[in-house]
């Protein structure tokens, strides 16, 4: 694992296609992140091109785990809350290529959005995962509390409803 790199992305990267592919499988695969099956890769790329436009203002950090060349993960962290929310960020969009689980990708990728989360002043972390093949237990030996579920709260991409369970995580120093 220590060949991964984790960096920042951005709409000059050129990892745009990478993320389309990584979006589009991770969906097919049965996972929860917004999207139905199946995910055209226009739909897939505007999604990329906005969270990316959205990084470029600050307003989130999209980062990626890179193998070599090839792009294996990536995790967002939402950085513009509300004004009386200055103190926390939302992680979203995690996703590891199917073939690369199970390897310390995601691990990696999440210690990465939580240092960086620290660099920015942050001191809570919140994020929300599905209740049935969720990442709950990954997010759980991360350190994350479980605030509770909400059921029926989403359609798995395949159909059908699925609860939302609810976690945060205190971070740096608190004030």
């Amino acid at each position: 694992m220590s060949s991964i790199e984790i960096k920042a992305l951005s709409q000059a990267a050129g990892a745009q296609a990478m993320l389309v592919d990584m979006l589009i499988q991770t969906v097919a695969a049965g996972g929860s992140v917004s999207f139905m099956h199946p995910l055209s890769p226009e739909a897939a790329g505007a999604f990329w091109t906005k969270s990316l436009v959205a990084a470029a203002r600050r307003e989130r950090a999209v980062l990626g785990a890179w193998d070599d060349e090839v792009l294996v993960g990536t995790v967002t962290l939402l950085l513009d809350c509300p004004p009386n929310q200055p103190h926390r960020a939302e992680i979203a969009k995690l996703m590891t290529r199917v073939a690369r689980r199970g390897q310390g990708v995601a691990t990696r990728l999440m210690q990465a959005a939580e240092s960086l989360a620290v660099e920015k002043g942050r001191t809570l972390l919140v994020l929300d995962t599905a209740a049935e093949d969720g990442a709950s237990g990954l997010y759980e030996r991360l350190g994350f509390t479980l605030a509770g579920e909400i059921p029926d709260y989403a359609l798995k991409p395949h159909g059908g409803l699925t609860g939302t369970l609810i976690y945060w995580k205190r971070i740096g120093q608190t004030r």
